[in-house]
C-alpha cells in the first residue's frame, strides 16, 4: 500500500527553497550592481570621491584597471562557476549536501562581510582590483555549489520544488535592478550606496543560513529524503516499485539501482542541452548588446539616465521572474514534447531583432528598430521566454529519471545552466562585433 505525502504546511518548504534560491544569485547580483563602486576605487585618487549621477560624465578619465574591469570580472566569475558546476557535478555523492549548502552560504556571508569593511578601507588600485577578482572567484565558486546542490535537493521533491529555486533567483536580479535605480534616483555617495548594498546581501544570506537550518525539520521535506534513502541499492525498496507501478511502468525488481552519470544524462540530454542553449542565447545577448542600446526619445532629458536601468535590467528581471513563477501554474508544453525545445531554438531570432535596435556604437548593421517601443517589446518576450522554457527544462529533468537518481540529474541540469551561461560570455564579445 503506497505511503501518501505529506502536506506542505503553510508552504513552508516551498518558500524555503525560494528563500535558498534568492541566496544563490543575489551575491553576484549585488556585485554587479556596484560596479560603480568597483570602478570608483580603480580611479586616480583625485578622482575617486564622486557621486553616482556624475560618474558617467567622467567616462574619458578611466584607467587601464577601470576599462578592463568588466571583461575580468565576467571571466573570473564565469569560469570558476563552470568548474566548481561540474565537479559538484561529479563529486557531489562524496560530500555530505549539509556541508556542501551551509558551507557555501557561510562563506558567501564571510566574503559579503570583508567587502563591507573594505568599503572604509582605503587601497592603492591595482591591490583592490585583485582583492575584488579573488572575492568574485570566491563568490561564483561556491555560489555554483549551492546551485547545484539546490537543483539536486529539490529534485527529490515534486517538480513543481524547483519553480521556487528559479523564481528566488529571478527576485535577486530584479532587487539589483531596482536597487541601481533607486542609487541614481537618491544622487547618494557611491560608498555609502555600496556599504548599504554589502550589508543588506549579508542580512539575505543569514535568512538563507537559517531557512536551510529549518529545513529538515519539516515533515514533508523529512518524507521525502527518508525515500530517497529507502531507494539506495542496498536495500528492497518496495517504496520505489510502488511509484513506478502508479506511473504504468514496468519494473524489473532485479534492476541494479547504481547511480551512473552516463546512464542518468542519457535519459535527459535534450532537456540539459536545451537549458545550455536558453542561457547561451541569453548571456549572449544580455547585457553585451541589449545594455548598449540608446533610447531615440530621451533627446537629453532624464529619461536617457533611465532607459538601460528600466527598459534594460528591470524589465528584464521581472519578465524573467515572471516567466519562472508560471510554472508554479502551467508547464506547457509537457517534459517529452518536443515543442520545448522547438521554442528554445526559435529563442536564436531574439539575437537579430536586438542587433537591428538602436545599439551604439555601430559598425556594421543599418538600426531598423528605432523606436524605443520596439526595444522594450522585445525585451519582455525575450525576458519571458528565457525564465519561462529554462524553468521548464530544470523542473522536468529531474523527473525524467528515477527517483534516486534525481539529485544527480539535478546536479547535471545545473552543470549543463552553468556551461550555457559561460558559453553566452565567450560569445557576446562576436555577437557585439557583428553589430
Amino acid at each position: 500500500m503506497a505511503v501518501s505525502s505529506p502536506r506542505d504546511k503553510y508552504f513552508g518548504v516551498w518558500l524555503i527553497f525560494f528563500m535558498l534560491g534568492l541566496g544563490t544569485l543575489l551575491p553576484w547580483n549585488f556585485f554587479m550592481t556596484a560596479t560603480m563602486y568597483f570602478t570608483s576605487r580603480l580611479k586616480d585618487s583625485s578622482l575617486v570621491d564622486y557621486s553616482a549621477n556624475q560618474t558617467e560624465a567622467e567616462g574619458e578619465h578611466r584607467s587601464i584597471l577601470e576599462a578592463k574591469f568588466n571583461n575580468v570580472m565576467t571571466l573570473c566569475a564565469m569560469l570558476p562557476l563552470l568548474l566548481c558546476t561540474c565537479l559538484n557535478s561529479l563529486l557531489h555523492s562524496l560530500i555530505p549536501q549539509r556541508l556542501r549548502v551551509m558551507g557555501s552560504l557561510l562563506i558567501i556571508m564571510f566574503v559579503f562581510m570583508a567587502t563591507a569593511v573594505l568599503v572604509k578601507v582605503p587601497l592603492e588600485p591595482l591591490p583592490f582590483f585583485c582583492v575584488t577578482m579573488v572575492k568574485i572567484i570566491i563568490i561564483n565558486s561556491f555560489g555554483a555549489i549551492l546551485q547545484g546542490s539546490l537543483f539536486g535537493m529539490a529534485g527529490l521533491l515534486p517538480a513543481s520544488y524547483t519553480t521556487p529555486i528559479m523564481s528566488g533567483q529571478g527576485l535577486a536580479g530584479t532587487f539589483a535592478a531596482f536597487a541601481m535605480i533607486c542609487a541614481i534616483t537618491s544622487g547618494s555617495e557611491l560608498h555609502d550606496a555600496a556599504f548599504g548594498y554589502f550589508i543588506t546581501a549579508c542580512v539575505v544570506i543569514l535568512l538563507s543560513v537559517l531557512s536551510y537550518i529549518l529545513l529538515p525539520k519539516l515533515e514533508f521535506f523529512q518524507f521525502y529524503q527518508q525515500r530517497k534513502r529507502n531507494q539506495r541499492p542496498e536495500e528492497e525498496n518496495s517504496v520505489n516499485l510502488m511509484n513506478l507501478e502508479s506511473k504504468g511502468e514496468a519494473v524489473d525488481p532485479n534492476t541494479h539501482q547504481a547511480v551512473s552519470l552516463i546512464k542518468i544524462f542519457k535519459k535527459i540530454w535534450l532537456l540539459a542541452l536545451s537549458v545550455c542553449f536558453t542561457f547561451t542565447v541569453t548571456i549572449g545577448t544580455f547585457p553585451a548588446i541589449t545594455a548598449d542600446t540608446k533610447s531615440t526619445l530621451a533627446d537629453g532629458g532624464s529619461w536617457e539616465r533611465y532607459f538601460i536601468p528600466v527598459s534594460c535590467f528591470l524589465l528584464f528581471n521581472l519578465c524573467d521572474w515572471a516567466g519562472r513563477s508560471l510554472t508554479a501554474a502551467c508547464m506547457w508544453p509537457g517534459k517529452d514534447s518536443l515543442v520545448l525545445p522547438l521554442f528554445i531554438v526559435c529563442r536564436l531570432g531574439f539575437l537579430p531583432l536586438f542587433m537591428l535596435c538602436n545599439v551604439q556604437p555601430r559598425l556594421h548593421l543599418p538600426v531598423f528598430f528605432h523606436h524605443d517601443g520596439w526595444f522594450i517589446f522585445f525585451m519582455i518576450l525575450f525576458a519571458f521566454s528565457n525564465g519561462y522554457l529554462a524553468s521548464l527544462c530544470m523542473c522536468f529533468g529531474p523527473k525524467n529519471v528515477l527517483p534516486h537518481e534525481a539529485e544527480t540529474a539535478g546536479a547535471i541540469m545545473a552543470f549543463f545552466l552553468s556551461l550555457g551561461l559561460a558559453l553566452g560570455a565567450a560569445l557576446s564579445f562576436l555577437f557585439r562585433a557583428l553589430v
